[in-house]
């Protein structure tokens, strides 16, 4: 039996939702996160050393990592779903997405994060002006040029199909709604392919079903 390992507001959610697409059954325990730190529980580190989510076990198997989760999980109980044909260019596309969604668009997005809690952060008055020129300096030469770079890339791939491997919804479309969602509250305005993308995606039942059993989930709200 799988068991989804699941924390609050976190990546977890996408393989939730996958869970319900691929309509297998799965037990699913939940962690909440600290609420000063918003960090992980400790208990976590009992499933994997790293102590965080996502994490699967399925019978002694335990797998971290979105990406290698969902593989893991369309490759053994997709029956052939969610996944493009080998040797296709879906299949490609497919494959780069799923690593571009951490490699790519993440970066970024995880520093606009953290830059954004150094400025909201409690510091003595006389610091305050020096942190914000060094915040702002950064954001300006090196996070907002790569967040409109990658989301003006993805934007002009969604105007040429209506999924990110092509006319079929696939697993790519799970492990990019993390940061598609993210980058609604970091990236700016969307242009309106992605918009649409986020309508469809937050439309499917599965996805909807997901959030109900998942708990707190404010990513993109």
């Amino acid at each position: 039996m799988i068991t989804l390992h699941h924390l609050n507001n976190s990546r977890s959610q996408r393989i939730l939702w996958l869970l319900e697409e691929l309509g297998i059954k799965y037990e699913i325990k939940y962690y909440q996160r600290n609420k000063e730190t918003m960090l992980a529980p400790p208990e976590l580190k009992m499933i994997h050393p790293l102590g965080k989510s996502p994490v699967i076990t399925d019978g002694d198997v335990t797998i971290a990592e979105s990406a290698v989760i969902i593989e893991y999980l369309i490759e053994k109980y997709g029956n052939g779903k969610l996944k493009p044909a080998p040797g296709t260019p879906a299949l490609m596309k497919y494959n780069y997405w799923m690593h571009f969604a951490e490699g790519t668009a993440m970066s970024p997005l995880l520093l606009a994060l953290i830059f954004n809690r150094i400025d909201s952060s409690p510091v003595p008055f006389f610091i305050k002006p020096i942190i914000k020129k060094i915040t702002g300096k950064v954001r300006t030469s090196f996070i907002n040029p790569n967040l409109k770079n990658n989301f003006d890339f993805i934007e002009g791939e969604l105007a040429k199909a209506e999924w990110f491997a092509g006319n079929e919804f696939t697993g790519a479309d799970i492990q990019m709604s993390f940061p598609m969602e993210a980058g609604t509250i970091r990236a700016g305005d969307f242009g309106p392919y992605s918009k649409k993308y986020l309508e469809k995606i937050h439309s499917r039942p599965a996805y909807k079903k997901a959030l109900e059993i998942g708990g707190e989930y404010t990513i993109g709200k």
